[in-house]
């Protein structure tokens, strides 16, 4: 069945009002893992009478908040959603079964709920009498959410490689100097696109030697899950990250790893969790299990590969900055695949280019990716 309905209704103001929907659901990026981003409008005639959003999990939904919003003059009007109404009972009662309770006569859907268990809520207001059209700004919508599908779909967390690199492909120089490479502006990008992650991920080399806080550094209102990967521990006992006042930090290792430092971070009240083997795809699931959904791969070139390798990388984001320091040892920010021809080179799509200061900004999925 295709999502779009026909329909005598303004096509452009159905398009407004779900804009504002994803714009409202945006505010609560990442807040609310495992939920989605949702927001939801109630409009009668041509004026916005109630919205929300949903803030986190366990909270009511976008659709509670907006129909408490509209009170009566929810009666007759249309509710604009940019998620399928859930039809499930889960830490809150079903969606479908408030909107039809409200007397709303129409339903605007951006697109349909990727979870069967909580999909079918357009079936059961169709059935109420209820118009649905779905379908409006789906890709936006599918985008602001791209995170919730793939941990649906795939029952692992979205991963985006972020790294700044010099128009010649290093990420520091011969003596590993790195501070700054990339201007004021794309960190303070970046430091956003942290507060909307659900966690942070960095190798034992980045504690050594960055020491970094991997905060968003008030530039958002939620600090990410800080995780460091760390096969043998080695591994300063004193460092930023183990200052959990402002975020708490994970590490990760392997069982044959230094009892010693393991014990003094657990002293620090860092959480330690060790497996046989040390994996990104080990990382991802302790990651999914917590209910991730956003993980930021902060990492260097090796750990990075790694990553890539597993399928643990969705999405990178690239920043390029208009310098040159050369260096034939100087480390670019991916290590090796095991790819001898160009054939074989993992490929972007979707890429988007974009002015950041005075550097660029290259977005790309990965093709394998769905979301």
């Amino acid at each position: 069945m295709p999502l779009t309905n026909s329909s005598p209704y303004d096509s452009a103001k159905d398009t407004a009002w779900m804009i504002r929907c994803c714009e409202l659901a945006a505010r609560a990026a990442g807040h609310t893992a495992p939920n989605p981003l949702v927001g939801s409008v109630v409009v009668q005639g041509n004026d916005i009478v109630g919205e929300g959003f949903h803030p986190k999990a366990g909270e009511p939904h976008a659709e509670i908040f907006a129909l408490k919003a509209a009170g009566e003059q929810a009666k007759g009007a249309t509710l604009y959603v940019n998620l399928e109404p859930c039809n499930h009972t889960g830490r809150t009662p079903p969606c479908s079964e408030a909107i039809i309770a409200a007397g709303i006569r129409r339903v605007v859907i951006g697109m349909r709920d990727p979870n069967p268990t909580a999909s079918g809520g357009i079936q059961v207001l169709r059935e109420a009498g209820i118009e649905v059209t779905a379908g409006v700004e789906e890709a936006r919508a599918r985008q602001l959410n791209e995170a919730f599908i793939h941990r649906v779909l795939h029952r692992r967390p979205f991963g985006i490689l972020k790294y700044a690199m010099t128009l010649d492909g290093k990420i520091a120089t011969t003596t590993g100097h790195s501070a700054w490479i990339s201007g004021s502006k794309s960190r303070q990008q970046v430091h956003q696109l942290r507060s909307r992650c659900d966690a942070v991920i960095v190798g034992g080399n980045t504690v050594r030697k960055d020491n970094p806080n991997l905060t968003s550094h008030g530039e958002g209102t939620h600090n990410p899950l800080r995780v460091v990967m760390s096969r043998q521990l080695n591994l300063p006992t004193v460092a930023n990250l183990w200052d959990v006042s402002s975020a708490p930090t994970l590490v990760l290792s392997q069982m044959d790893a230094d009892k010693n430092v393991a014990r003094a971070l657990r002293q620090q009240s860092v959480e330690v969790i060790c497996a046989d083997e040390l994996t990104p795809e080990f990382a991802m699931d302790v990651l999914y299990q917590r209910g991730c959904m956003s993980v930021l791969w902060e990492c260097g070139g090796t750990l990075a590969a790694e990553a890539i390798a597993a399928n643990a990388v969705q999405k990178i984001w690239a920043f390029i900055a208009p310098k040159i320091i050369g260096g034939r040892t100087a480390p670019s920010p991916i290590g090796d695949l095991g790819l001898e021809r160009m054939t074989a080179a993992r490929r972007l799509e979707r890429t988007e280019l974009t002015a950041v200061g005075d550097d660029i900004l290259l977005q790309g999925y990965f093709s394998e990716s769905v979301s």
